[in-house]
């Protein structure tokens, strides 16, 4: 407990002669340019979505040239009672 009063004792002092950081804009420039670059993100993630439903679902096919086929031990259904 005494270890954790002189860190923060510590800490304090050194960050009350510390000047703050200089920023380039405005905060409301700032707070602005990142909620417009989030906004353009989303429309792009939304301009995607339904990019899956333009074609009917093709059944998979069992290529044994795959190194993980994802069966998953399963064998008519039933899953592998060995484990």
């Amino acid at each position: 407990m005494m270890l954790t009063q002189l860190a923060g004792v510590v800490l304090a002092e050194a960050a009350a002669h510390e000047e703050p950081w200089p920023l380039i804009a405005p905060p409301y420039v700032i707070g602005g340019s990142v909620l417009a670059i989030l906004l353009l993100l989303m429309f792009v993630c939304v301009s995607f979505m339904n990019l899956g439903n333009r074609h009917d679902a093709v059944e998979a096919t069992d290529d044994p040239h795959k190194q993980h086929t994802a069966k998953h031990m399963h064998h008519d259904g039933q899953a592998s009672s060995d484990h």
